[in-house]
């Protein structure tokens, strides 16, 4: 008979390596997978991991897309990690993320053609605001109705993705357009396009270029090149994150509620407005992602638009271990995953899915280490009847 056992005290050097070793066992067990598929394991890890980053040939298009994938996972893996901090389990983000880039567009569009400086901050507030009021609905029926917030979070997705083939077929579409799917293209509007705030000519890159971060025109080995607002806001994300979990009381309420709900409620922590609370930053952040999004490398409303943010930023919130430096680098390293992927299916004909598979590994070896970070395996006999 094998049985889990509940280990009294975790071992915290455990639980901090396993990120890096669910990182390895993914490796591997990817590797096995590409080789079942007829590729060369090593060929093809080397690809992902490596040539984005370090290939001459790759790289100088590859290091600025690092960041431009990142941004959004980053956001949206600190918003889900308030809620699963306190035991809130929000799976609905990529709902979120769409209905706070349909808000956004809307704003945006509602105005076209006007160019006003107001308009992409009037953008940024309606997209936030999107995914704020989505996430209130299974934050208010967990609190008023007690149902559960994953099947609702989780089922609203679907109804996000039908409001976003609607809009890209009907309400929002191009009247320019000649009938086809899409809205009109953001990203090329002066009014609602992301604009990137290191101009080349401005101060901020003259102060990087005389310490030595900037040469030649590219900043940090040409990471930053095609940066945008959506970036920066992810950065700033992080590092409010972390001076609210470390330094502010609602940083430890929110602790307490996850690791001892009765002494929270002891302490006086309202469950109803932690849940939200927490659903609603998680909401707001998945809202601006979308906006960013789209009004930045995607560029407009169409039928794909959604890319599965929302579903990978849960992956980068476990494997950052739900602390804003962890989310930070794992954002960093699943959207590597992803420029790897593309140029592994470019160069080896990988397929789709496996890349998806891949990904989905990590998440999988992440869970199981956890088991067993906070369950040791007992082999025996059953007891007598």
């Amino acid at each position: 008979m094998i049985r889990l056992e509940k280990r009294p005290t975790p071992s915290r050097a455990w639980s901090l390596g396993t990120p890096v070793l669910a990182v390895l066992l993914t490796m591997i067990a990817g590797g096995a997978m590409f080789a079942a598929l007829g590729q060369d394991p090593f060929e093809t890890i080397r690809i992902i991991f490596w040539d984005p980053l370090f290939h001459e040939r790759f790289a100088a298009f590859s290091r600025p897309q690092l960041l431009v994938k990142a941004g959004p996972l980053i956001l949206i893996a600190i918003g889900l990690s308030f809620g699963f901090r306190a035991g809130i389990w929000n799976i609905g983000a990529e709902g979120q993320y769409i209905v706070g880039a349909l808000s956004g567009a809307a704003f945006g569009l509602a105005f076209y053609p006007s160019e006003s400086v107001l308009l992409f901050p009037g953008m940024i507030l309606a997209g936030i605001l999107g995914g704020l009021l989505w996430a209130m609905i299974p934050a208010v029926l967990k609190v008023f109705a007690n149902t559960n917030e994953i099947l609702v979070s989780l089922l609203l997705v679907y109804v996000a993705e039908a409001m976003l083939a609607s809009a890209a077929t009907g309400w929002l579409r191009n009247p320019d357009g000649q009938g086809f799917p899409g809205s009109r293209n953001l990203a090329r509007h002066p009014g609602t396009d992301n604009p990137v705030p290191l101009d080349p000519g401005g101060k901020i890159v003259g102060f990087l270029e005389r310490i030595g971060l900037v040469s030649d025109g590219r900043i940090l080995g040409g990471f930053f090149t095609d940066a945008h607002v959506g970036i920066y806001a992810a950065f700033i994300a992080v590092i409010a994150a972390y001076v609210l979990f470390q330094k502010h009381m609602f940083g430890y309420q929110i602790k307490l509620a996850g690791q001892a709900p009765r002494a929270a409620r002891f302490s006086g922590v309202n469950p109803g407005r932690m849940v939200l609370l927490c659903l609603g930053i998680s909401g707001a952040l998945a809202g601006a992602a979308g906006l960013f999004e789209v009004s930045g490398p995607a560029g407009q409303i169409t039928i794909d638009f959604n890319a599965g943010y929302g579903f990978t930023a849960i992956i980068v919130a476990f494997l950052g271990r739900l602390h804003p430096i962890g989310i930070l680098f794992a954002g960093l390293l699943m959207a590597l995953t992803y420029i790897g992927g593309e140029l592994a299916q470019l160069m080896l004909q990988v397929p789709a899915p496996a890349i998806q598979a891949f990904q989905g590994m990590l998440l999988f070896f992440l869970l199981a280490l956890d088991v067993l970070s906070n369950y040791r395996i007992r082999i025996g006999r059953a007891a007598a009847a």
